[in-house]
């Protein structure tokens, strides 16, 4: 079996398949599934994939999707682990530039991931089924780089279950709105305000008329919006902290910010609007709760998945967080509850003055920067590790 190709335990003559065990409905995964709620994995590496890793995750753990971004890949690429057979052909090649060599590296990875979920993708209809790849963040405000990139990904990986992340910047939700008018499937991250929610949702309807005012078909087109966390609560947490505020307002903001925005997710896609779309072809641009892992140790494990579950949503998840909520997690529906709570903190912030719009703009500039500062670190370690590798 060649280096790059994934293993499917679940498929493959395998003498490990008959200790895989089928997920069945009492596992927590499985029960939040039947609610409705669709699990991803957020992680991918060459080893997870070439070493069966996400197969058994499909296989045992009810996840029918994976997400990936710059930081994820920075944490990949830097442990040698699956990717030194490549790098020694692009060396031999005279590749040498580090761009180049990631999203070579990167756009092999996403094709052996789409693969990998293509049964996923074709037995849910295309709902789910589908890899995330990032475009270079150093690109979020450049609304014409990013569309650019953005095709390039999806030609070169080639297959109908990858969606492009873009940022939820102002230049990246009008690239966004091209995307989908070239009917290309868009992942939107980096969304924290409900401001920037109901932006993401409007660029994805227009997108969609816009497609069909040009004869297009909707059906081949899916979205989903990355509705950040836990980085939430952690920046008002700090805030909070420093205003001396009522400890009870701690670790709040981040579940009633999502609801407030499921809230308006059932909105607009209900009513005659979305209804001309459905009957033409189109899907819900779902959310999906990104950032679910919580950040401060005081707060149970599982919190963020337990609060937000609810139909029609994707949860992503590390693996640990997968193997903490296969353990002790308690599936059970809440999202369309709490509303004048989630509504009523809100008001309760500002009073003690923690500034909603200046604290999630802040976070989108800061995970633009995040983003960007680990794709640069990636750049620099590949363009080192590859200066070793190549012939003098």
């Amino acid at each position: 079996m060649s280096q790059l190709e994934p293993r499917n335990p679940a498929t493959a003559d395998d003498p490990r398949r008959s200790e895989l065990p089928a997920p069945a409905l009492a596992r927590p995964l499985a029960r939040l599934s039947a609610l409705g709620q669709s699990v991803w994995v957020d992680f991918l590496s060459r080893e997870a994939l070439c070493g069966g890793e996400i197969a058994r995750l499909i296989a045992q753990d009810s996840v029918v999707g994976a997400t990936s971004n710059p930081t994820i890949f920075q944490q990949a690429m830097s442990r040698a682990g699956g990717y030194g057979e490549q790098r020694l052909a692009l060396a031999a090649d005279g590749v040498s530039d580090p761009r180049t060599i990631f999203w070579r590296l990167a756009e092999r990875d996403m094709a052996a991931a789409c693969d990998l979920f293509a049964p996923t993708w074709r037995a849910s209809g295309g709902r789910d089924g589908y890899v995330s790849l990032e475009v270079d963040p150093r690109h979020a405000y450049d609304t014409l780089a990013t569309y650019t990139e953005a095709m390039r990904i999806h030609a070169a990986v080639d297959r109908p279950n990858l969606m492009v992340k873009v940022p939820a910047t102002t230049p990246g939700l009008a690239a966004v709105e091209d995307l989908i008018v070239a009917g290309r499937s868009v992942n939107v991250t980096l969304v924290f305000s409900l401001r920037r929610y109901a932006d993401t949702a409007e660029s994805y309807l227009r997108g969609l008329e816009r497609l069909v005012a040009d004869g297009g078909d909707p059906s081949s087109v899916a979205s989903v919006a990355s509705f950040f966390i836990s980085r939430i609560d952690a920046a008002a947490d700090e805030r909070l902290q420093a205003l001396g505020a009522d400890e009870r307002l701690r670790g709040r903001l981040g579940v009633a910010n999502a609801k407030l925005a499921y809230e308006h997710y059932t909105r607009t896609f209900s009513g005659p609007r979305w209804e001309t779309l459905a009957d033409a072809g189109a899907s819900p641009q779902r959310l999906l709760w990104a950032s679910t892992a919580t950040k401060d140790p005081a707060y149970p494990d599982t919190m963020y998945v337990e609060e937000l579950i609810g139909p029609d949503t994707v949860s992503t998840m590390p693996e640990d967080l997968i193997r903490a909520f296969q353990d002790h997690g308690r599936p059970r529906p809440g999202l369309r509850s709490g509303l004048p709570e989630a509504r009523r903190l809100l008001d309760e912030l500002a009073f003690v003055g923690v500034d909603y719009d200046e604290l999630t703009d802040a976070l989108e500039r800061e995970g633009v920067r995040k983003f960007a500062d680990s794709f640069d670190s990636l750049m620099e370690s590949l363009r080192e590790n590859q200066g070793a590798l190549s012939p003098a």
